[in-house]
């Protein structure tokens, strides 16, 4: 499952990166938890949560059903 949300990453990656930030993946447990870290400028935006939720989260459920949620560290 890793690969497939790296993968799935990947695709919204530009999006972040046009705005001056990133996320990398810290790790993705059985139970369907993803870890990211939000850098950049999307490390210190008052509006990264909704970014995470509403844009990742959001990305990589679409993308990996087997994604539960995607939380922050």
């Amino acid at each position: 499952m890793r690969e497939k949300v790296e993968t799935a990453l990947n695709g919204i990656k530009p999006r972040l990166q046009a705005d001056g930030g990133d996320v990398e993946l810290v790790d993705v447990s059985e139970d369907g938890i993803v870890k990211v870290k939000l850098v950049g400028a999307c490390g210190s935006c008052p509006m990264a949560q909704m970014t995470l939720k509403m844009g990742i989260e959001r990305h990589l459920k679409e993308n990996v059903p087997e994604v539960k949620e995607v939380v922050a560290v």
